[in-house]
């Protein structure tokens, strides 16, 4: 009968300490969102070529060596570019969220976490979230032939057009 009593109150101890094992505090403060994403969110975009509000962290900058430049975009809900060419193309990486990319005369397309879309050179385009969902995607553009050329903004008309896929 002691055998079990003792038995018993380990038992008790041991379920005790599990559950407060369970809920200690960690030292991290960051969001289970910031813990799952792949780069930082960077900085906000402050200029005119995007609309809504969306973030940019330089992860290479282009250089005489190497011509290209890799960038983590965040953009949040209804945030997108102005319609825009590369010269020298880009690859966009989907890593989060939900978004769009279209091609001038082209329906637009949804994008999700590991789609990869390949911008041919000089093809007007633009990408930014959904409506309802942020969106990340890291942009890798080749500069050897030009910088990016900006041009009108994506109207809201065309922003919610119902996409083909």
């Amino acid at each position: 009968m002691k055998l079990k009593n003792i038995a018993g109150i380990l038992l008790i101890g041991i379920f005790v300490f599990s559950c407060k094992a369970q809920n200690k505090p960690t030292l991290s403060t960051k969001t289970e969102s910031q813990k799952s994403l792949l780069f930082p969110k960077g900085e906000k975009i402050t200029n005119a070529n995007f609309t809504g509000t969306a973030y940019l962290q330089m992860l290479i900058a282009a250089d005489s060596l190497n011509p290209t430049s890799v960038g983590n975009v965040t953009f949040e809900p209804g945030a997108r570019t102005k319609w825009h060419l590369h010269p020298g193309g880009q690859i966009l990486l989907a890593t989060d969220g939900v978004g769009y990319y279209q091609e001038k005369g082209q329906p637009k397309k949804t994008l999700r976490k590991g789609d990869v879309i390949k911008c041919p050179p000089n093809i007007q385009h633009w990408h930014g979230a959904s409506i309802d969902t942020h969106f990340v995607q890291v942009a890798i553009t080749n500069t050897k032939n030009g910088v990016p050329v900006w041009l009108e903004a994506v109207t809201d008309e065309e922003y919610i057009q119902v996409q083909a896929n």
